[in-house]
């Protein structure tokens, strides 16, 4: 079965948008060890809306959080685009939208906050969430990485089953799906970005080799 990689879906529409190139990741509480492992290096990206939230997420990219509900399909009415300000969020889509995949092109691990101030321009939350995310588990480093994101040249509608709930980062999709379409960003413009990461994570003691 095709593995995706779950994300918020404003996540995901940045990644295919060329707008974010890395994700940060310590891992769910339904991880199988309780902490994240890179089991696949090319995958599917599967939008979600669990725990999505505007505060978490820059100011800059707010009109693009009502552009993300467009990555689900739910059964009487597309949400309010207030409603993902709300406290208890939204209710999950029966089905989502998948319209990109991904390579995993470099992989680092990293504990120290100043490098994840420093990638602030690779992605679209705000960097006390950033943070956050590093502070979590805080004996663990934070899995940096950088994805070479492609779109497929027409969306596809998966049901969402019950075992894809949860914080848990990889679902098997029930059906097939292409590894076709561009790259979201021209090769030279990802080059240089990918040399700007290098410089950032240069220093991590925990760098893992691509």
């Amino acid at each position: 079965m095709p593995i995706a990689f779950k994300e918020w879906a404003v996540t995901v529409r940045a990644l295919a948008e060329g707008e974010q190139l890395v994700t940060l990741r310590k891992g769910g509480i339904r991880e199988e060890n309780k902490n994240f492992e890179l089991e696949h290096e090319r995958f599917f990206l599967y939008p979600t809306f669990d725990h999505q939230r505007n505060d978490l997420v820059r100011q800059s990219h707010h009109p693009e959080l009502r552009r993300a509900l467009e990555e689900g399909v739910w059964p009487d009415e597309e949400p309010p685009a207030r409603a993902l300000i709300q406290d208890g969020g939204i209710p999950q889509p029966d089905r989502v939208r998948i319209r990109s995949w991904a390579e995993v092109t470099d992989h680092f691990t990293i504990s120290d906050r100043r490098m994840v101030d420093a990638l602030s321009p690779f992605y679209v939350w705000t960097s006390d969430y950033a943070e956050k995310r590093l502070q979590w588990k805080r004996r663990h480093p934070l899995h940096v990485l950088l994805l070479r994101v492609h779109r497929i040249p027409r969306p596809v509608t998966v049901r969402v089953k019950d075992e894809y709930h949860g914080c848990r980062s990889w679902v098997e999709i029930d059906r097939e799906l292409p590894y076709e379409g561009t790259p979201v960003m021209a090769d030279e413009e990802f080059e240089r970005a990918r040399v700007e990461i290098h410089t950032v994570c240069a220093d991590a003691e925990e760098a893992v080799p691509a």
